[in-house]
């Protein structure tokens, strides 16, 4: 065979498998949305609101102070849980809360964010589309498959600011 047409049959391979694989993506990005929709109409009595990044934030219980910003040090009490209510992960019976560092790249995105839109005190609920968590390859370790939205639910027990008490 020629070189030109060995070059068109491996780019033509390359295209069909990119134009597959977007739409799998597609597919699996379809039924996250209609997920989320979902849970949002069976639980209709919860306000969330829609961020211009996707999260939805609920807060339920205001908190005083400031508000976090990038590098604060919180220390949560927080109930990770998928829309069918299995909670995945919880901290709230530990002796002592988590410390996080606002922005920092421990925290899913969603989770940060989530976080900077509380004061000291609060409890808010933080539904997480997979774009702001653990994205389309999920988190082998916590059992959490790619597209797959979070909630969680988070209480913002102490704010220092800066790194660290």
């Amino acid at each position: 065979m020629n070189r030109n047409l060995l070059m068109f049959i491996f780019s033509a391979i390359v295209l069909m498998t990119t134009v597959i694989s977007c739409n799998k993506t597609n597919e699996f990005e379809e039924a996250e949305q209609l997920k989320i929709q979902e849970y949002l109409e069976r639980n209709s009595t919860l306000n969330f609101e829609l961020k211009p990044s996707g999260l939805y934030y609920l807060e339920q219980v205001t908190g005083t102070g400031t508000l976090p910003v990038k590098f604060d040090t919180a220390y949560v009490r927080y109930t990770g849980k998928f829309l069918d209510g299995r909670i995945f992960d919880s901290n709230v019976n530990a002796v002592k809360p988590l410390e996080v560092i606002i922005g920092s790249q421990g925290l899913i995105t969603g989770f940060s964010e989530g976080l900077s839109y509380m004061k000291q005190g609060g409890k808010s609920l933080f539904l997480i589309p997979s774009s702001l968590g653990y994205g389309s390859t999920g988190n082998y370790y916590g059992g959490i498959g790619g597209y797959t939205p979070l909630l969680f639910e988070v209480q913002l027990v102490l704010l220092k600011k800066g790194k660290g008490i």
